[in-house]
């Protein structure tokens, strides 16, 4: 992210792209990244999370290891815990889960046909709403190309983006993007985000309690691909420091990784055990 000048100005021309370029192509990548996120809700996955929480002289004073699988419930993702606290379910603790399970799915085949229109109407305004934000990318940041590279064997272009003054967000979580600036690395073949690190330059508020997240905090988030033509999370590393209710401090770092994609068949419906 700290890039000098006379390398930075080097590399645009060793990539013969311009600004615009650099443009078009982050607007193109951005329509994708739409695409694939009303696609993933047709998908099951399996997430593991660990998260390290520091100490004020940076010594690791917790560990919390867990896993979930996200299951699809007549349209609508359900949560499903494997691991809690660092070690599995135990046997009790699955009988719960698969209880919890049986209620949800329970619920859903009782709803009338209304009912289910109803609910899949407002889940998906409420996905639509969830990512809109993105799309606003483009215009928020001043855009350069900054080198070519390659990444796991793809060809990529390296996007650099800096908040760009005075612009004013249409969207309310679109807010934050003045307060972080980042590189997306962008497969040439497909114009899909490989990999995106971000870093906060100043202090960003949020959530019902006023929590605090510091500058300098980092963000890495990369793609993989996975069938016809579909990109799906892979890994979310983030790394901070800040405060909570303003008073608690907290230095912490989490990283999450997805696996285990399966595509979930239409006509199919997680029924309760009898």
């Amino acid at each position: 992210m700290r890039l000098i000048a006379l390398p930075v100005t080097l590399a645009v021309i060793s990539t013969g792209l311009s600004a615009q370029d650099a443009r078009q192509i982050v607007t193109r990548s951005v329509e994708l990244d739409q695409t694939n996120w009303q696609r993933l809700k047709d998908y099951t996955w399996i997430v593991h999370s660990t998260e390290r929480h520091f100490g004020s002289s940076g010594k690791m004073k917790s560990e919390d290891r867990s896993a979930w699988e996200t299951l699809v419930l007549d349209g609508e993702p359900y949560r499903r815990m494997l691991q809690r606290n660092n070690r599995q379910l135990s046997a009790s603790e699955q009988r719960k889960e698969q209880e919890k399970l049986d209620k949800s799915a329970g619920r859903l085949a009782r709803e009338t046909p209304q009912q289910k229109q109803q609910r899949l109407a407002e889940f998906e305004k409420r996905r639509r709403k969830e990512r809109a934000f993105i799309r606003e990318i483009p215009d928020a940041y001043e855009l350069r190309m900054v080198r070519e590279d390659k990444v796991d064997g793809l060809d990529v272009w390296v996007i650099a983006g800096t908040p760009k003054p005075g612009y004013q967000p249409k969207d309310r979580d679109a807010r934050v993007f003045n307060r972080i600036r980042g590189e997306i690395w962008i497969d040439k073949s497909t114009y899909q985000w490989v990999r995106v690190e971000a870093r906060t330059i100043d202090t960003i508020s949020f959530g019902l309690v006023l929590a605090r997240l510091n500058p300098g905090a980092r963000l890495v988030f990369e793609q993989v691909h996975a069938a016809d033509g579909l990109w799906l999370p892979k890994r979310l590393y983030m790394q901070g420091g800040g405060r909570v209710a303003l008073l608690k401090r907290i230095a912490m770092d989490q990283e999450l990784t997805w696996s285990d994609y399966r595509k979930f068949q239409v006509d199919t419906r997680v029924l309760p055990v009898q």
